[in-house]
């Protein structure tokens, strides 16, 4: 699905959820006072109203926003059999470890996720996709509502669910990788029978290193991460690759970031995932200067000649509203690598990770959306002149 005329301009997936929104995902994560009918309805209205902001900001390619997922990992627990819920030491940031001081002025400001966890205590299978074919629904009607002609659905990678999701079951990261991917390629194939999108997401090939890997070596995540890349083909195995987009990103969080593993480590496992769409971090300033490396990676002809890249021009932890000339010149960095067919505009991550939580206010996350599509503009006015 290549540039024509433009840059097409899209986004990571989650936005922030108003409070009914989080009020309801809440009980339906304890069990306690969930309404199901209730939840319902709330979760068709307010897809809608985030389908036609996003169409009102210029956004081509829209999001659900993940308004009916707590977060972007731990819904598996509601569609997959082997999940309990339970209590077990989070592995933190390493790089927020370096500054303690830091860390605990994060967890006072209430900057840290609060859903409960699932762990894996048996055989993972299809449970009940009913919340997902609701999550279809909702989306493609407020597409043809809003008269949007494309639309992706979020879905976690095989690979972050493991790494983020203790396994007290399988043997091995490996087995508990397999049956993951044998079991999360039924969502994967039903969201492209549907005609939408699929995103996978996947922080696990790049924040994983610095906090479910924190205390291993290059190699040690690297074998991982190869097997996570694996098992994510073999759920894909059935999905065109044009149909499908992946999401890499260092963690949707405000710190030092002086641990994450460096691009340049990681290109080839992320080139040779099946997706051929790449959503990265490009705003961040620790990896805003990784053009260079796609760029390297083209000129070795190390990068195939399918994928798109879609560069984040979007900060994502803060709110600032960048300047629009300043989202053009982002994009064509990328255009002068790959070519103004096969760049699209996007955001470093979701501006609502997980419900309740996020730094982007609202109305200010919509503001950057009509911003980074007024660059996308400009860029496409000196690409296509």
């Amino acid at each position: 699905m290549n540039n024509t005329n433009r840059i097409l301009t899209t986004l990571v997936g989650s936005l922030p959820r108003p409070e009914a929104v989080v009020e309801q995902l809440f009980a339906q994560d304890s069990g306690l006072n969930y309404n199901e009918q209730q939840f319902d309805k709330l979760m068709k209205a307010e897809v809608l109203n985030v389908v036609t902001k996003q169409k009102d900001s210029g956004v081509d390619v829209v999001s659900d926003g993940e308004m009916s997922k707590i977060s972007y990992a731990t819904y598996i627990r509601h569609r997959l059999t082997g999940f309990e819920i339970g209590e077990m030491p989070r592995a933190t940031p390493k790089d927020l470890d370096d500054f303690p001081d830091f860390k605990e002025r994060l967890a006072k400001l209430g900057a840290t996720p609060k859903y409960h966890r699932p762990i894996c205590t048996g055989p993972i299978a299809v449970k009940d996709l009913s919340g997902l074919h609701k999550d279809i629904d909702n989306l493609k009607a407020a597409c043809q509502a809003s008269g949007v002609e494309r639309g992706f659905m979020n879905s976690a990678s095989p690979g972050v669910i493991a790494v983020f999701q203790p396994n007290q079951y399988y043997a091995n990261h490996e087995k508990y990788l397999s049956a993951l991917a044998d079991a999360m390629a039924a969502e994967y194939e039903a969201i492209v029978a549907s005609g939408l999108e699929l995103q996978i997401d996947a922080p696990d090939l790049a924040m994983g290193r610095h906090i479910r890997f924190r205390d291993a070596s290059d190699t040690e995540f690297m074998t991982a991460a190869e097997q996570q890349v694996e098992a994510l083909n073999h759920a894909l195995r059935n999905v065109p690759a044009e149909r499908v987009r992946m999401h890499i990103c260092w963690g949707n969080y405000e710190g030092p970031h002086h641990h994450d593993i460096e691009l340049k480590r990681i290109i080839g496992l992320v080139c040779k995932a099946k997706p051929a769409t790449i959503l990265f971090e490009g705003a961040n300033p620790r990896h805003a200067h990784e053009w260079e490396v796609w760029a390297d990676a083209q000129k070795k002809g190390q990068l195939p000649d399918n994928k798109i890249l879609c560069p984040g021009v979007l900060d994502s932890v803060n709110n600032f509203i960048e300047h629009p000339r300043l989202i053009a010149q982002r994009l064509l960095t990328y255009a002068n690598i790959v070519g103004r067919e096969r760049i699209m505009a996007g955001t470093d991550c979701g501006f609502g990770t997980f419900a309740g939580y996020g730094a982007i206010h609202p109305s200010i996350g919509f503001a950057k959306l009509k911003s980074m599509a007024e660059g996308a503009a400009m860029a496409s006015q000196d690409l296509w002149s």
